[in-house]
């Protein structure tokens, strides 16, 4: 690492905004992703990009160069670019660099303008609802779905789902085509002409959530139109809460009735091609109540009380 980039007292680098910008937009990622696999906001992210934040914490800034599959040395500013800087602030009231300035934002303001004004805004290729269950035990297996719709064509696209830490999906169709389980992250990569119109995947509950705490479920889809590239958020459900519920029950009173029954059917049709267990369900449905067998990792039947 350049020393010159590393104070040792507060553990912190230069970043260079620009590289930084330039750099995940090369790899298309969005700063929502990003800020997913270093742990922190988007917001943050922004600030980095535009000279917020012109120093950052070496662990962030490490967890930075991961996200962006880069050497760290690739995002800090370089040695010439320093010296220019403080060059640059030592001359900062000069009247001539100031007017400089005023006439530099003033021609930006102008050509942005222009710019928008001959160029339409994109319309989204593609938008996308997400199908969440209300409920899920810990450790126990939920179902998800996500609806691709309004495609305007078959182009390619990317799908991101980002899921609570802890939980894992295991099982996805079409499979996903990168998987962190760790952090919660998963990407589909939807090629052109493949007119599928849904991705299911099954996620396993970290056995140690907390009863009664809400998770969140996030997503985007990287698409295309006009020459132009972009994500937009995966709309529908995104809460669902830990309880000793089946993910079947809506209503969580501890049985599953027969409405509940067909909409189950119904979930499970729509979830071609990965494997939900008919049977265990039936056996639930029929004995008119459950509960959730800790040890097991299951929920179990339960004959109601006369």
């Amino acid at each position: 690492m350049n020393q010159e980039n590393y104070d040792e007292r507060t553990g912190t680098v230069c970043l260079d905004s620009t590289e930084v910008k330039r750099v995940r937009e090369r790899l298309q990622l969005t700063q929502l992703y990003v800020s997913k696999v270093v742990g922190v906001t988007t917001d943050t992210i922004s600030r980095w990009e535009n000279n917020r934040y012109p120093t950052i914490r070496r662990e962030n800034a490490l967890k930075l160069a991961e996200a962006l599959e880069v050497p760290l040395a690739d995002l800090l500013l370089k040695p010439v670019e320093d010296a220019v800087l403080r060059e640059a602030r030592s001359r900062r009231n000069s009247p001539v660099a100031w007017t400089a300035i005023l006439i530099l934002v003033l021609l930006a303001v102008i050509a942005s303008f222009t710019y928008f004004q001959r160029t339409p805004i994109p319309s989204a290729a593609v938008t996308a609802e997400r199908l969440l269950p209300g409920y899920a035990a810990p450790g126990s297996v939920i179902p998800v779905m996500v609806t691709l719709t309004h495609r305007t064509d078959n182009s390619g696209i990317i799908v991101r789902e980002y899921f609570p830490k802890g939980w894992k999906i295991i099982q996805a169709n079409p499979p996903t085509s990168s998987l962190d389980n760790v952090n919660g992250i998963a990407r589909w990569i939807i090629k052109t002409g493949d007119d599928r119109d849904r991705i299911v995947y099954l996620v396993q509950v970290d056995a140690r959530a907390k009863p009664d705490a809400e998770s969140s479920f996030q997503g985007e889809i990287v698409a295309s139109t006009q020459g132009s590239q972009f994500a937009v958020p995966v709309q529908g459900e995104s809460k669902i809460v830990v309880a000793e519920t089946h993910w079947a029950d809506t209503d969580s009173n501890g049985r599953i009735d027969d409405g509940e029954m067909l909409e189950a059917s119904f979930t499970i049709e729509d979830m071609a091609g990965v494997h939900i267990d008919w049977n265990d369900l039936e056996k639930l449905w029929a004995a008119g109540s459950y509960v959730w067998n800790k040890k097991q990792g299951k929920f179990l039947p339960k004959s109601p009380e006369p």
